[in-house]
């Protein structure tokens, strides 16, 4: 038996400049980190040659192309597995909550299968297979942001490319940095998950329209990772977000709803000095940037929400059980 251990990630501004119909044209910019919530995918040969795929549900099937679950079906086909496979899949997060999920569950199911073939493939690859099964195979309307900090972990400052590649820049900054900014982040659910799938494709197509404004939040994900890296004031890390997510929800009316505005302007009222939406929109996490002596109070004003408590997660994509041929 394989397992593979897969960050989710919380991404702070540049979303959606990561979709090739931005980048193509000019360079895309996302500031995102890794977060110690996992996907755990665990992969074993199966005795009976049937293919067991255990997800919110469990396929029984005899062969790769009876699989509904077309990620599974996708990898499958392109590692060559043709019989005998056990698959399990368990996340710390629900789906669909903007932490990246999705392509957590890609990185890590490409991982544990290569791992299987006793074959050791780069961060690299991981990401840019994951990119093209979803991407390219699969036509999902989603950018690249969330496979490469799955597959690298870390703070990590990534430019896209026009010509398709990627660039995974380290933020560097001192640890102290680090540590005051996670703790000054608070994540609470909103309480409804969404399919992505509408408002990215809506987000698209305004792309040719939207230029300006996504090309003025590549400038907030840069001026982010210059707080950290300058040492400024962190408060000024608060206020950009801030700034990050009027820019985003001005994107596509999908992106918030009126319950999402609400949160926010509570938690702001709180004390919170910036935050945003997690993920594409509609629903999921809410991060607020909040000084520490002002949290309690926010926690009280949103009390009905339940808390995500993370910690910045320095590791990508990582093997962590190779069991016996008795397992």
């Amino acid at each position: 038996m394989i397992i593979s251990r897969t960050p989710f990630r919380i991404s702070f501004a540049g979303g959606g400049s990561d979709l090739a119909s931005y980048y193509s044209d000019e360079p895309g910019m996302v500031l995102s980190t890794a977060i110690d919530k996992h996907m755990y995918i665990a992969v074993k040969e199966h005795f009976d040659r049937t293919f067991r795929i255990s997800y919110s549900r469990t396929e029984i099937v005899n062969s790769v192309d009876q699989i509904e679950h077309r990620i599974v079906r996708e990898v499958l086909g392109q590692l060559n597995f043709r019989e005998g496979l056990e698959i399990v899949s368990m996340g710390d997060v629900p789906a669909r909550t903007g932490l990246g999920s999705s392509s957590s569950f890609t990185v890590g199911l490409l991982h544990a299968l290569y791992a299987l073939q006793s074959r050791v493939v780069s961060a690299e690859r991981l990401a840019s297979e994951a990119c093209r099964i979803e991407i390219d195979q699969l036509h999902e309307p989603i950018g690249k942001q969330d496979q490469y900090i799955a597959a690298y972990g870390g703070l990590q400052f990534i430019q896209f490319n026009p010509d398709g590649s990627v660039f995974i820049d380290p933020v560097v900054c001192k640890r102290e940095t680090r540590r005051e900014l996670n703790r000054r982040l608070l994540a609470f659910f909103t309480g409804d998950t969404r399919d992505t799938r509408d408002i990215l494709s809506k987000q698209r197509a305004n792309t040719p329209d939207k230029k300006p404004m996504l090309r003025k939040m590549c400038s907030i994900a840069r001026d982010l990772r210059d707080v950290l890296t300058i040492g400024r004031d962190l408060n000024a890390f608060g206020n950009l977000l801030h700034q990050a997510w009027e820019a985003k929800r001005s994107l596509e009316q999908s992106i918030s709803n009126p319950k999402i505005d609400e949160f926010y302007d509570r938690g702001l009222r709180a004390g919170a000095i910036g935050g945003k939406l997690l993920g594409a929109g509609g629903g999921g996490f809410l991060l607020f940037f909040c000084e520490p002596h002002k949290q309690d109070g926010l926690r009280a004003e949103l009390a009905e929400l339940r808390e995500l408590k993370f910690s910045f997660d320095p590791e990508g994509t990582k093997i962590v059980h190779i069991g016996s041929d008795r397992d």
